[in-house]
């Protein structure tokens, strides 16, 4: 979440109100229109209140034609209304809501199956309030592992745990290495690779590597990382020189993907070498913000002293967590959409987002203004830049023309080693349907004719021209 500063000089400002929205005294709402930015001096009528915040946030973006998010914008009335009676509830406290801690080990119980635990009884999880905090958890975890096979030289200054990933992973990881003072050490693009690459993450690790990140679904371009390869790597510098170097899979939207679609890509617990792995229940888990999912391969790979316990109906429930209150609607609605879906329906609904992604990555592909740079085979989802001989726009200006018809679509710029290189991608979610796919495609070819006749890119400041910042 951004930061946020109070406003300058506003303390004192009034709005004005409709005179309908005063409900006893249409006057009155006149004179009592409330400050911005400091509490008003006394309480106004629900409805008033509620119409004030309702039209400002009109003029928010429409969350089901912005293709920028991975989020979830859509889910059925019945998860809505199930989601509605658990707000109240909060999930930390096990033994008044028993029922709602259930529903969350059966989730755990039913992800630890998916990815192939080799006992699913012993696997251990969590929910969490999205990927970002169960990345956490698990580098957490990580780190309390290597430090207790080097409890004897560390902490040291020559003994600075480090992580290895790639540059394309989710700001998150940057987040947790800055927390918990972990340096990183990122695998830069190559050419026309734009994730990690398994023998270069290898080679930047060495005895104070606490693990490897492996990114199931690039949020730059929906590319699946190879993990198979990436364990493989890490086999052969085990048997060179014996440092046996654990990989965390972050699965935030390709754990829900390739089970269904994919289900002979191994990348998950099949693979020894994977000790935990990660999902944002709110992506492609298909439930609204914000729950995600963290799982350890067994008991071993967490840490006992970074769990809680929680007295339980007469016993312990064990608990790891970073957010202490938080509703227990999210868990309920991912039961529901679980239980409501199953393998089949998960199978379809993302094979349906696939078929959605490829057919509109193929159409615009044959448009002579753009290259594809990824095609929605893997993630829902494709990356696309302006061929080579566009000169009269870039990538900046189509996502700012779009924009206009409501569409919001990334414009950004790769990182390291490719930072020439800019795109658009197009993320396609439960609800973004074929008709809305027509539709935008629609209003993609209608622009080009002006776009075509610029006389050159109008993006002066390309981090000003996006409000995409991974």
């Amino acid at each position: 979440m951004p930061l946020h500063r109070g406003a300058r000089g506003s303390g004192s400002r009034h709005r004005t109100v409709n005179p309908f929205l005063g409900e006893a005294n249409p006057v009155g709402g006149m004179t009592g229109a409330p400050p911005t930015h400091r509490l008003p001096d006394g309480p106004l009528p629900p409805g008033t209140a509620y119409q004030l915040v309702h039209d400002e946030l009109m003029l928010d973006g429409n969350a089901r034609l912005n293709l920028a998010t991975f989020v979830t914008t859509w889910m059925e009335p019945q998860a809505g209304v199930l989601m509605t009676e658990c707000l109240d509830k909060n999930m930390i406290d096990k033994d008044e809501y028993p029922r709602t801690a259930e529903l969350e080990r059966r989730c755990v119980a039913m992800l630890a199956e998916l990815w192939h635990a080799p006992d699913p009884e012993a696997a251990v999880g969590c929910s969490t309030t999205g990927s970002s905090e169960a990345c956490m958890l698990a580098g957490m975890a990580l780190k309390r592992r290597w430090a207790a096979r080097n409890a004897d030289r560390y902490p040291a200054k020559d003994a600075r745990p480090n992580l290895v990933m790639g540059i394309n992973v989710q700001v998150c990881w940057d987040k947790f290495c800055t927390f918990w003072e972990v340096e990183v050490r990122q695998v830069p693009m190559e050419g026309e690779r734009y994730h990690l690459d398994p023998a270069a993450a290898a080679a930047l690790c060495d005895e104070n590597t606490i693990g490897v990140v492996a990114v199931l679904g690039s949020t730059f371009d929906g590319s699946y990382e190879p993990v198979a390869e990436l364990c493989a790597e890490l086999d052969a510098l085990q048997e060179r020189t014996g440092l046996d170097i654990p990989v965390h899979v972050d699965g935030a939207s390709g754990a829900m993907v390739a089970p269904f679609l994919d289900p002979d890509l191994v990348w998950d617990f099949r693979l020894p070498r994977v000790s935990s792995i990660n999902t944002s229940g709110h992506k492609y888990g298909l439930v609204y913000p914000g729950v995600g999912w963290a799982l350890w391969r067994s008991a071993a790979e967490l840490p006992e002293e970074l769990v809680f316990r929680v007295n339980y109906l007469g016993g312990e429930m064990p608990t790891f967590a970073l957010n202490f209150s938080r509703p227990g609607a999210q868990v309920v609605a991912q039961y529901y959409t679980f239980l409501r879906l199953g393998r089949e329906g998960y199978r379809c609904v993302q094979q349906a987002g696939r078929d959605i992604a490829k057919g509109l990555a193929a159409r615009i592909g044959e448009l002579p203004d753009f290259r594809l740079l990824t095609r929605g085979d893997e993630l829902p989802v494709f990356a696309f830049t302006t061929a080579e001989e566009v000169t009269a726009f870039d990538v900046f200006d189509v996502s700012r023309r779009l924009r206009e018809g409501g569409w919001l679509v990334p414009a950004y710029t790769f990182p390291a080693h490719r930072e020439d290189l800019s795109v658009l991608r197009v993320v396609c979610r439960n609800g973004f349907s074929e008709d809305l796919a027509a539709l935008f495609l629609d209003d993609l070819e209608r622009l080009l004719p002006e776009l075509r006749g610029q006389q050159g890119p109008s993006t002066t400041d390309r981090e000003a021209a996006t409000g995409f910042h991974h």
